[in-house]
């Protein structure tokens, strides 16, 4: 469990479209204050499907090689394959709308000035329901499927699962501490960082889903014949 978890949580903090988001976010007025709004909302999602999970499963793991266990490896082989056809579904649409192979920006035009426009007045509430919107939610979800192993009665559990927040919170924390203690260079360079990330957001979403849903597939199904 704690290999897929954290794993997962890679790829959740790596995620390109939150991070260029959230980018948005702290260079607006306010934006330390909208940024911590933002981790909130982030952090409350991550939390509120850990005591999900937990609650279903009562903190108890289901026993090996039981129907329960048996269905939670095939649902994890099953998010695994859908995370493979995702990433292979936009490396198509990218490679259609740019036979070139470039990158398309996620981020453009009408919407990108649409969110800059909500943000720039530095309401907290928009930056809460932003972070919540653009969870990376087929990750989540497989990280949700992940921690049906966890054993609540072991203390090492609630520490990989505090890792597991930590890290997919990372790259926001990292922003948002940059923007707190350098706050003269700090819009400059996130602003450099979200132009560079628009140039390869598509590949950091293709690679991310297809080596977390190759893995997470791979290692479900072997144990499942096992």
């Amino acid at each position: 469990m704690v290999f897929d978890l954290l794993l997962i949580a890679l790829a959740i903090t790596l995620d390109p479209l939150p991070l260029m988001a959230f980018v948005l976010v702290v260079v607006s007025v306010r934006g330390v204050r909208t940024g911590l709004a933002f981790i909130t909302g982030w952090l409350a999602c991550l939390v509120a499907v850990i005591a999900l999970v937990l609650t279903v499963t009562g903190g108890q793991p289901p026993e090996p090689r039981s129907p329960p266990s048996t269905a939670n490896l095939a649902i994890k082989v099953a998010i695994g394959v859908s995370l493979v056809a995702y990433g292979i579904h936009r490396r198509r649409r990218a490679v259609h709308h740019d036979p070139s192979g470039a990158d398309a920006s996620p981020s453009k035009g009408g919407s990108s000035a649409f969110l800059t426009s909500r943000l720039d007045r530095g309401a907290l509430w928009p930056a809460a329901g932003l972070a919540i919107l653009l969870q990376p939610w087929g990750l989540v979800a497989a990280g949700a499927v992940t921690m049906v192993e966890a054993d609540g009665s072991e203390p090492t559990t609630w520490l990989v699962l505090v890792a597991y927040c930590v890290v997919a919170t990372a790259t926001l924390l990292a922003a948002e501490l940059y923007a707190v203690f350098k706050p003269a260079s700090a819009r400059h360079r996130l602003e450099e960082l979200r132009s560079w990330m628009q140039g390869h957001a598509e590949q950091a979403i293709v690679y991310g889903s297809v080596v977390v849903g190759l893995l997470l597939a791979g290692r479900s199904a072997y144990a499942l014949a096992h």
